[in-house]
């Protein structure tokens, strides 16, 4: 039960899945005000979250949520005028390229916390399969690597960072995955993240394919949180660099030439030099925003449906983040 909420009424946006994308928001590192009570820090990332002249006014209606290992501290629904819709924590939504996130805590977990090499190419987007564009929905894993140029192997990219579900995909067929359909895939990746709630499938893509809810994943984040789920022990490790302008071994990636991330085992590390907080994310196209703060103490979501809405999700969920660890209004 969440410890403070703004109640509002449920409503469902449904689209269809595919990839996800990284933030151009500025955003000065936020470090954990100690002296901040809950009441003081659900006050400044409730006026932040609701104001209209920040990052956050142009994305309205969306539903933001913090909270930590044990459960969700604050919450709401903002609303726009604009629009009917109303998301909340029970909104059930395509999170695009969130997904990746749930694939890889899946791995670890499968592996008991202990990876291969193979699997930090694959899940650091290192392996060279880099043409993937989009699975049918009635395929299998395996099905989808071979249509089209989906499976098609790039040597000039191996070893290199490139941003595409290419890599998940290919690396499902090889974990075992390959004759699953989207109602096994589901069942296999819950099998390992504990999960409770909608968590289907709409295409057999590791990397963009989840439907689900706000509800969901944030309790896939706080078995993160409190070792639950090897991936708490695992955020941040193995990174590699992103920034095809700042690191040689970088091609292709969604976040702007003017920040430096770190990408580790299929999340982002926010760790940009001049405006980065070190959280781990793993924003999806639609504008649907989970993060875990890098003190590893409180997660959070932004959860709403959009053509391209994630940079601006990750400009609001930043401001409202940082609102959070200080306890001041953004």
């Amino acid at each position: 039960m969440l410890r403070s909420t703004l109640a509002v009424t449920a409503a469902c946006a449904l689209v269809a899945a595919c990839g996800g994308g990284g933030s151009g928001a500025s955003s000065d590192s936020a470090p954990i005000t100690p002296t901040a009570t809950d009441q003081t820090r659900i006050a400044a990332a409730t006026a932040t979250a609701q104001s209209g002249v920040n990052a956050c006014a142009p994305i309205r209606p969306f539903y933001w949520e913090i909270g930590d290992r044990s459960s969700a501290i604050a919450s709401g629904s903002v609303s726009s005028a604009a629009s009917p819709t109303v998301y909340t924590q029970a909104s059930l939504m395509s999170i695009a390229s969130a997904s990746k996130w749930l694939y890889a805590a899946y791995v670890v977990e499968k592996r008991g916390g202990v990876l291969t090499a193979d699997d930090y190419h694959y899940l650091n987007f290192e392996s060279g399969y880099t043409s993937f564009v989009s699975c049918d929905q009635g395929q299998t894993v395996a099905e989808c690597v071979a249509l089209g140029t989906n499976g098609d192997y790039t040597a000039a990219n191996d070893g290199m960072f490139f941003y595409n579900g290419g890599h998940m995909e290919k690396h499902a067929t090889l974990f075992g995955l390959g004759a699953m359909n989207n109602a096994a895939l589901a069942t296999e990746i819950k099998s390992q993240l504990g999960s409770t709630g909608t968590l289907i499938y709409t295409q057999p893509q590791l990397a963009g394919g989840v439907f689900t809810s706000a509800a969901v994943y944030a309790a896939v984040l706080r078995k993160m949180l409190d070792g639950e789920l090897r991936m708490g022990a695992a955020l941040g490790t193995h990174p590699v660099c992103t920034n095809p302008r700042s690191c040689p071994a970088a091609v292709s990636a969604p976040i702007p030439g003017t920040e430096s991330w770190h990408y580790s085992i299929g999340h982002w590390v926010e760790d940009d030099p001049k405006v980065g907080d070190g959280a781990f994310s793993s924003a999806g196209l639609f504008g649907f925003y989970p993060w875990i703060d890098a003190s590893k103490t409180y997660y959070g979501i932004v959860a709403r449906v959009v053509a391209g809405g994630a940079l601006d999700s990750v400009d609001c969920g930043r401001i409202i983040r940082k609102a959070w660890l200080t306890g001041t209004a953004q």
